[in-house]
């Protein structure tokens, strides 16, 4: 039986994992969990699954969940912070970890279980775009075991030889190809996004996701971000990665070979299959999920994005093309633009408006270590920040910050 360590497992990942990892009780234990407000929820989980640990970001709810869960009887040690995420994802006894954490907060605790030597499931794209260049030097070093989560990436783990050791033209690809559903705003009038709501960006047509991730498939930032993530885990330069829109989003990826041959995987719209298929890798086990109908389907449909609807993907290859931490920057300006939308303080267009600008006024420099990296990541947040106050005062007609204020 193996034991499993989920981070974020009150989110959209992290519940469609449970469901899965229920469907196996006899391969499978929770071994620690975690959440990041979620205490009520978390509770609910920790009585259900008895996991050793759980981990909370906030210290207050940390000891409002530890009473909650000694009252109940449950024999729970309830830990709290970056520390003690790191703590749940090196547990000796622990065999896998899916890393979960939305957003650049599950670096840390991601890059930890590498270290560790762990299998990792990572579904938390940011680590590989934040820093992606010392995350798999750690896998190498380290001996982990890496297997993407994402619906694309892992159709391309999936779509690509068992034998595949991150040689592209050793296996003979030409390319791999990432599909996109397009969104909820697809087809509406471009002049019509400067009205669209934060509830009508995270109405995804196909898939169930958190708030954050639907506002990237919106402005498919998360494609860009997945275009960088690709060039990590397969070794594929900006050139040999596509993306296509494919609205019904059947189609997870493809790979296209040198002969002429392209190799897609097919399946419907739900998480659980790509968790099962890397829960049990090499093996195939039951996601609960129905294969597709493709006599229901009826048709699938494919065209190039548009690069005026989704100036969001143009920026993403821009940030991989300039390399070292300009991703990294990518990742931390549009997180801020996202929230700031969320909360109702800027536009939809105004993700890329703000994203683009913070790209130009923060220099790109080398990846020589984590705090670099995380260097950047705060610098553009603070520029992100600026960008966001300066929205709101020109909107009411207060004088805007200019560029130096503090």
């Amino acid at each position: 039986m193996q034991a499993i360590t989920l981070l974020g497992s009150t989110g959209s990942i992290g519940t469609h994992a449970l469901a899965v990892i229920s469907r196996h009780p006899q391969r499978y234990r929770v071994a620690a969990l975690s959440a990041h407000t979620r205490t009520d929820t978390l509770v609910q989980q920790c009585l259900q699954y008895a996991p050793s640990y759980a981990v909370l970001s906030d210290p207050t709810e940390a000891e409002r969940a530890r009473r909650r869960l000694r009252d109940a009887g449950c024999e729970c040690t309830v830990l709290c912070g970056q520390d003690g995420l790191r703590q749940v994802a090196t547990l000796p006894e622990v065999d896998v970890v899916i890393a979960g954490i939305v957003g650049a907060a599950g670096l840390q605790s991601g890059l930890a279980a590498v270290r560790a030597g762990k299998r990792v499931l990572l579904a938390n794209k940011e680590a590989l775009v934040v820093a992606g260049e010392i995350f798999m030097a750690a896998v190498r070093q380290h001996g982990a075991t890496l297997l993407p989560l994402d619906s694309e990436h892992n159709a391309i783990h999936q779509a690509l030889p068992r034998d595949f050791a991150g040689d592209l033209d050793a296996v003979g690809v030409r390319r791999i190809v990432l599909t996109a559903s397009g969104g909820p705003f697809r087809l509406l009038p471009t002049e019509a996004l400067e009205a669209v709501t934060a509830e009508q960006a995270c109405a995804h047509p196909n898939w169930v996701m958190g708030r954050k991730i639907s506002v990237d498939s919106a402005t498919m930032m998360n494609k860009g971000l997945e275009v960088i993530e690709a060039h990590w885990l397969f070794g594929a330069k900006e050139a040999r990665i596509g993306v296509v829109v494919h609205p019904q989003s059947i189609v997870h990826s493809m790979v296209e070979y040198r002969d002429g041959s392209t190799i897609a995987q097919l399946g419907q719209p739900d998480m659980c299959t790509p968790i099962a298929y890397a829960l049990a890798h090499p093996e195939r086990i039951d996601a609960g999920v129905e294969a597709v109908d493709l006599t229901r389907v009826g048709r699938l449909d494919f065209h190039a994005p548009d690069p005026e609807r989704f100036p969001c993907l143009r920026l993403a290859y821009a940030a991989l093309r300039e390399g070292g931490t300009a991703p990294a920057v990518l990742n931390a300006a549009n997180e801020v633009a996202v929230e700031r939308f969320l909360s109702g303080e800027i536009r939809f267009p105004s993700i890329a408006r703000l994203t683009e600008d913070v790209l130009g006024r923060v220099a790109s420099s080398d990846v020589t270590s984590l705090e670099t990296v995380l260097a950047a990541d705060s610098l553009a947040r603070e520029h992100a920040q600026r960008w966001s106050v300066q929205a709101v005062t020109r909107s009411v007609g207060l004088p805007a910050y200019s560029s130096s204020s503090a």
